[in-house]
């Protein structure tokens, strides 16, 4: 008897476990949304690092030297 509780005790925990940290279920929406190109820092940083270089450019081009 003793052996049966600790097995559905244990199914138990198992359980729990594998539904918090287990595989992804479809349907259920994840714990972080997609993030928009005009919110990603990484994105925007590219950007102006690109807007830079391109200003740059145009400067050495009409610097009539």
């Amino acid at each position: 008897m003793l052996y049966l509780l600790a097995a559905i005790g244990a199914l138990t925990v198992a359980v729990v476990l594998w539904r918090t940290f287990g595989a992804p279920r479809p349907g259920v929406p994840s714990s972080q949304p997609p993030v928009a190109p005009d919110d990603d820092p990484d994105f925007l940083r590219g950007l102006a690092e690109q807007q830079r270089r391109q200003q740059q450019k145009t400067r050495e081009d009409d610097d009539p030297k």
